[in-house]
């Protein structure tokens, strides 16, 4: 039987599920509308795909690292009871491994190989939806790669192994002794969780972040009534404290508040043998802007009782 465009849009609203798998389902099934969605269920797919919808803003940061290679990826979930469960603990550092093998992209590693199903990571997820019964997600991920030098890693309020609420990466490109560079990366690592900064050096600040607080510093200057040559230097010397507020290396080391990150970096240098250079840094926050849904206890408990 020919299997229509019609018929695959209609299986689609009936069943939530992808258009892919509605014209798997209905050629399957021959064109049998009730089997093919029978077909979707028993696949756990249409289960899987309807509550995809759902706002997912709990889970889990997963951490791997290799040689001179880390990655860190945030798969979520809907609540944090499920992020306990040993089942999702161990599909997120799985993630996090196959995440290893590819260039750290979202949609790289969601076409990777999860090797526990056979099937893609975002296949597996997918099957995991289905047996949880919860909307999941991989929503963000990033690789860091160094030839020479070391990838440090921290986790923040780590619920295990690996895994947390909050991840860091800082790759530090060096020669040097490896002990040494994994212990001040990992301090370093430790700041940017705390700290969160914008960008490692000043000069790489995104411009826009920089022309927003710029333009907000004049207006607040033009308040004062004061001439536009004073202005001018009252918002040059603001924009200077921004950046180093906001850059990496030009902040106050939380470690050592007597230094900034960058001169820590250069004392290290001493032990490591060698020079040391700060070449790249990911954090992500679990559920960092996603809008939560807000949820209205009282009126769902009224619905309810309205039968």
């Amino acid at each position: 039987m020919e299997i229509t465009a019609a018929m695959v849009k209609e299986l689609r609203e009936k069943s939530g599920a992808g258009m892919m798998d509605c014209k798997k389902a209905l050629a399957e099934t021959a064109g049998d509308m009730e089997a093919a969605i029978d077909w979707l269920r028993a696949k756990g797919i249409a289960k899987a795909d309807k509550k995809s919808g759902r706002t997912a803003a709990e889970g889990l940061i997963a951490i791997a690292s290799a040689g001179h290679k880390a990655v860190v990826v945030e798969v979520n979930s809907e609540t944090d009871f499920v992020a306990r469960n040993d089942a999702f603990q161990d599909l997120v550092r799985g993630i996090a491994q196959v995440a290893l093998s590819t260039d750290g992209t979202v949609e790289a590693v969601g076409e990777a190989t999860y090797p526990a199903t056979g099937k893609s990571v975002t296949d597996s997820i997918k099957d995991a939806i289905a047996t949880i019964g919860e909307n999941m997600a991989l929503r963000r991920s990033a690789a860091l790669e160094v030839e020479h030098g070391v990838v440090a890693t921290y986790i923040h309020n780590a619920a295990g192994d690996g895994i947390g609420k909050l991840g860091v990466l800082v790759a530090l490109k060096s020669v040097g002794d490896k002990a040494v560079l994994t212990s001040i990366g990992r301090q370093v690592a430790m700041h940017i969780a705390a700290t969160n900064p914008l960008a490692i050096r000043a000069e790489e600040v995104d411009q826009a972040a920089a022309d927003r607080e710029r333009a907000i510093f004049i207006e607040q200057a033009r308040a004062s009534g004061k001439p536009d040559s004073i202005i001018e230097k009252m918002v040059d010397g603001r924009m200077r404290k921004f950046f180093e507020e906001v850059a990496l290396l030009s902040q106050a080391f939380v470690v050592n508040p007597d230094l900034t990150v960058g001169a820590a970096v250069k004392e290290a240098e001493k032990e490591a043998g060698a020079a040391i250079e700060v070449v790249g840094m990911a954090r992500l926050l679990l559920g960092e802007g996603v809008e939560k849904e807000a949820s209205d206890f009282a009126a769902e408990v009224a619905a309810v009782a309205k039968g």
